[in-house]
C-alpha cells in the first residue's frame, strides 16, 4: 500500500481498516461475489473515430454509500483484458499517483471529478522507455458512462442496445429527465448543461485536461482521465502540455469549443431515439447542441464576476474581464497568483505599468457602484479564488521523491496544501510559486 484515502473510504461508507490489505487493491483477493469487467466504448481520438474499451481498466463493482449515492469502484493498471490490443494492461507507480494527486485536488477545489480511493505497487516492473514500478490505481466514479460508450452502442447499429444503455443512463444520473415528454432528448439536454458548468469550472481555474476525446468525457459530468492533464501559471490560451497534442487541438482556450464538438457527437449517437424522423431528430440536436456556449458562458461569466468580487451584473463586465484577461497575456501574468493578489484587501502590487493601472482604477470603480462593502468582495473573491493549486513542478518533486526514493513524505505534504486550497496559510508559500519555465510537458501515462 502506498497511500489510501481513508476519508473518501469512510464516506463510501467502507472501514479503512478492513480494506487496507493491498492484494485486494491490486487485484490479487477479490471480495466474495465481485465479477469484475471491462467495458467496451468508442471514442473520437483527436477527430478520428475508433473502437475502444478498458485497455488496463477493470470495473470491480458498484458500492453504495451511505447517503444512498452509487459509486464505480475501478481497478486500473491491474492486467490485460480483452481490448488491451497489443498493451500489457499495467501501469507504472508515477502516473498513478500523478491521477491521486491532481483529482483529490479538483476535488479539493469543489471541482466535479472521479477519486482515487487507493494506490498499491505490484512488486512488479512495467516496460516503457525503461523499466518502472508498476502500480495499481483504485478510481471511484459516479460511473464510467462516456460520450464514447454511447458511441459504441451506435456503432454497434443496435436500436434496442442503445435504448438501454440511454434508459439506464437517465435511471443513474437524470431520473428527472425520465419523466420529461421526450426524455432522450432531455437526457442530451442534461448532459449538455452539466458540461457547461463543468468546463466553465476549468477555465476558472486554468485547469488543462490535455485529451478530451469522446471517450474521457463522463456523462456523470465528472472530470475523468487525467493523463496529460495540468494546470496554467501565466495566462495564455494557447497553453499546451502534452507532448503529443503538436497542434493545440485541447489548449487551455480551445476546452469549451471540443466540449461542444464531443458533445456533438453524444447527439449524433442519439438521434435514432430523438423525436420524429432522421431530418426533425437532426434539426433538434442542432438546436440543442446550440445551447452550449449560451450556458458555458453564463457559468463561466458568473464565476468571473466571483473571482472580481462583483455581487450585481453590468453589461460592461465582460469587457472588463476580458481587458484583465489580456493584460495578463501581454505581461505573462500568473493566472491563479494575479486572482489571488486582488482578493487581498485591494492590492494594487502586480499593476505597475500604465495598461494595469488603468485596468485597475476601472475594477475600482466598477466595485463601487456595487452595495456590498470592500470586505464582502473580499471575502467572496477569497471564496473563488484559490490560494494553492497543483503546480507542475511541485508534482513532479512529488512523484519524483516517492518513485526514486520511496519518500512519499513530499507529496503528503502536497497533498495537506491543496485539501486547503482556499486558505491563505503562511506555510503554504512554496505551493505558491510558479515554476518559471515554459517548457513543460505531461505524457498519456501508459
Amino acid at each position: 500500500m502506498v497511500i489510501l484515502n481513508r476519508p473518501l473510504a469512510e464516506s463510501l461508507g467502507l472501514d479503512a481498516d478492513r480494506i487496507s490489505d493491498p492484494a485486494v487493491f491490486a487485484g490479487n483477493a477479490l471480495p466474495p461475489g465481485l465479477q469484475p469487467l471491462a467495458q467496451a466504448y468508442a471514442g473520437h481520438q483527436y477527430g478520428h473515430f475508433t473502437m475502444l474499451g478498458d485497455g488496463r481498466a477493470i470495473l470491480l463493482g458498484e458500492q453504495i454509500s451511505p447517503s444512498g449515492a452509487r459509486f464505480d469502484i475501478q481497478l486500473k493498471g491491474s492486467g490485460p483484458t480483452p481490448f488491451s490490443r497489443r498493451g500489457d494492461g499495467r501501469a507504472a507507480l508515477g502516473p498513478m499517483l500523478r491521477e491521486y494527486i491532481i483529482s483529490e485536488a479538483m476535488h479539493a477545489l469543489g471541482i466535479p471529478t472521479t477519486r482515487s480511493l487507493a494506490v498499491v505497487t505490484t512488486g512488479e516492473s512495467v516496460f516503457r522507455d525503461a523499466p518502472l514500478p508498476g502500480a495499481v490505481l483504485t478510481r471511484v466514479a459516479a460511473s464510467h458512462i462516456r460520450v464514447g460508450t454511447f458511441e459504441y452502442a451506435a456503432a454497434r447499429g443496435e436500436k434496442a442496445l442503445l435504448q438501454a444503455l440511454a434508459d439506464y443512463t437517465l435511471h443513474r444520473h437524470y431520473p428527472e429527465a425520465a419523466a420529461a415528454e421526450h426524455p432522450y432528448l432531455a437526457l442530451l439536454e442534461a448532459v449538455i448543461a452539466r458540461q457547461a458548468e463543468l468546463i466553465g469550472r476549468w477555465q476558472l481555474v486554468g485547469f488543462v485536461h490535455g485529451v478530451m476525446n469522446t471517450d474521457n468525457m463522463a456523462l456523470s459530468g465528472e472530470t475523468i482521465d487525467y493523463g496529460p492533464c495540468a494546470f496554467m501559471d501565466a495566462y495564455d490560451p494557447a497553453t499546451v502540455f502534452s507532448s503529443i497534442d503538436r497542434y493545440g487541438r485541447y489548449a487551455y482556450g480551445q476546452q469549451p469549443e471540443i466540449a461542444q464538438w464531443n458533445l456533438a457527437r453524444f447527439a449524433e449517437a442519439l438521434l435514432p431515439l430523438l423525436p420524429g424522423e432522421e431530418e426533425q431528430a437532426v434539426e433538434i440536436a442542432n438546436e440543442a447542441i446550440e445551447g452550449f456556449g449560451v450556458r458555458f458562458q453564463r457559468h463561466w461569466l458568473a464565476g468571473m464576476r466571483s473571482k472580481l468580487g462583483l455581487f450585481t451584473e453590468e453589461s460592461d463586465d465582460i469587457a472588463l474581464i476580458q481587458s484583465l484577461l489580456d493584460w495578463m497575456q501581454r505581461t505573462k501574468a500568473d493566472f491563479t497568483n494575479t486572482f489571488c493578489d486582488l482578493s487581498e484587501a485591494s492590492s494594487a502590487a502586480p499593476f505597475q505599468d500604465a495598461a494595469g493601472r488603468d485596468w485597475y482604477q476601472r475594477w475600482q470603480i466598477r466595485l463601487g457602484r456595487q452595495p456590498q462593502s470592500a470586505q464582502e468582495a473580499a471575502e467572496l473573491m477569497r471564496r473563488h479564488n484559490p490560494a494553492v493549486i497543483p503546480r507542475n513542478h511541485k508534482v513532479e518533486e512529488a512523484l519524483a521523491a516517492a518513485v526514486e526514493r520511496a519518500d512519499l513524505g513530499v507529496m503528503q505534504r502536497l497533498l495537506a496544501a491543496l485539501a486547503r486550497s482556499y486558505e491563505d496559510v503562511p506555510d503554504h508559500s512554496e505551493y505558491r510559486m510558479p515554476s518559471g519555465s515554459d517548457s513543460y510537458r505531461t505524457f498519456c501515462g501508459t
